[in-house]
């Protein structure tokens, strides 16, 4: 009996050692959690895709020289594919806003007709087929991110387009070759439109953006003047006003000025 009693008070007194000294032991710090990344916005890009676009005039034929208008005003167009490829730099100067630059260029083939009024040649109405074949643009954006990877944005700037050679053949059957044409003619104007980038997080290459814009365009008119096939001048030219409207998807790489964009938060 007296030998249970001793072994039970020496376990009872290990059992109260080991407790104390277990509550002596320093406590382990939890795990520290990484704050969520974000994404900065401020640097540069280059970006490539392709769209769709429009184009309208609003055109009347006039006297050359003296550019007098002897035919009323019409509306025609035309429509096609396109491709663009740009370039730009951002600043975030707040938590959610940007302010940018940017330049892009686009390959065209918008697709349509010119019917000049009031020319016949050998009692015959004339047409030609007219294309909107190339563009580019300089301007500035402003940008309001309301999510981590999605920007949205306003844009305009400067702009400038090339209309291809026109040469007009007869509108009967079979249509006959005047040999007479208007020039290849750059228009000049302004520019203004908006959209989104969103951050392909899912996407292997880091940095990767998918950019959507629409954008409207209008030019000043110009005075296209009729020429034969040898130079000399016809007589008659043509007040033409364009405006152009284009939708593009594009690729986006961003890269800050330190190096690819990356998730800070």
């Amino acid at each position: 009996m007296n030998k249970l009693l001793i072994a039970t008070t020496a376990a009872v007194a290990l059992a109260t050692v080991g407790t104390a000294g277990a509550a002596d032991l320093p406590m382990k710090a939890p795990p520290m959690v990484a704050a969520a990344p974000v994404y900065s916005w401020t640097g540069c890009w280059v970006s490539g895709g392709v769209g769709y676009g429009m184009w309208n005039q609003d055109h009347f034929t006039e006297t050359d020289p003296g550019h007098v208008a002897f035919s009323s005003t019409t509306t025609d167009g035309g429509r096609g594919w396109l491709g663009r490829v740009g370039a730009g730099c951002d600043y975030q100067f707040s938590s959610n806003w940007l302010i940018g630059v940017f330049g892009d260029y686009d390959w065209m083939s918008l697709k349509g007709s010119n019917q000049p009024q009031g020319v016949t040649f050998a009692g015959a109405t004339t047409s030609g087929a007219e294309k909107e074949s190339a563009a580019w643009a300089i301007g500035a954006r402003l940008g309001y991110s309301p999510l981590a990877g999605l920007l949205t944005y306003v844009n305009g700037g400067w702009t400038q387009t090339r209309f291809d050679r026109i040469d007009l053949f007869t509108t009967n059957l079979p249509q006959v070759n005047t040999f007479t044409f208007f020039p290849q003619t750059t228009y000049r104007g302004w520019f203004i439109g908006g959209g989104t980038e969103y951050a392909m997080n899912w996407f292997p290459v880091r940095g990767l953006f998918w950019k959507t814009e629409y954008r409207y365009a209008e030019f000043r008119a110009e005075d296209l003047s009729a020429t034969f096939d040898n130079g000399v001048p016809v007589g008659f030219a043509e007040n033409s006003k364009k405006f152009t409207q284009t939708v593009t998807t594009s690729l986006v790489w961003r890269f800050n000025f330190g190096g690819p964009v990356v998730a800070r938060y």
